[in-house]
């Protein structure tokens, strides 16, 4: 019954070895389910009058991200796995529950410590 359920998957990342948990989990379901994948990446915002002394770094942050996201997507399609990327900007709780609604996605696999 769950396999018939399962399609849509959303993976969470961040670079990070526990995010890479995560994703593995969420490829290991993917093929119980023929279920495609969705990583999203957020990228902090930080306050306007830090802009011009932070851009730098969200340029770096930026690049960081799509590396590691190709990654993400080389790993899925080993496996045999569809692997959307999505790299945006804003608080992670809410982008990941915003994202959750509107692209319908039937379970959020993130890694966590512990």
């Amino acid at each position: 019954m769950i396999r018939k359920k399962i399609k849509k998957i959303l993976v969470p990342l961040d670079g990070s070895k526990n995010s890479l948990r995560g994703l593995d989990e969420a490829i290991y379901l993917a093929r119980q389910c023929q279920a495609t994948i969705t990583g999203l990446y957020i990228i902090p915002i930080y306050p306007r009058n830090l802009a011009d002394a932070i851009m730098p770094f969200q340029i770096h942050l930026s690049k960081e991200a799509k590396r590691f996201m190709e990654h993400a997507k080389r790993r899925s399609a080993q496996k045999g796995i569809v692997f959307k990327s999505k790299i945006i900007f804003g608080s992670p709780t809410v982008e990941i529950e915003e994202l959750s609604r509107k692209g319908k996605f039937h379970i959020i696999v993130i890694g966590s410590r512990g």
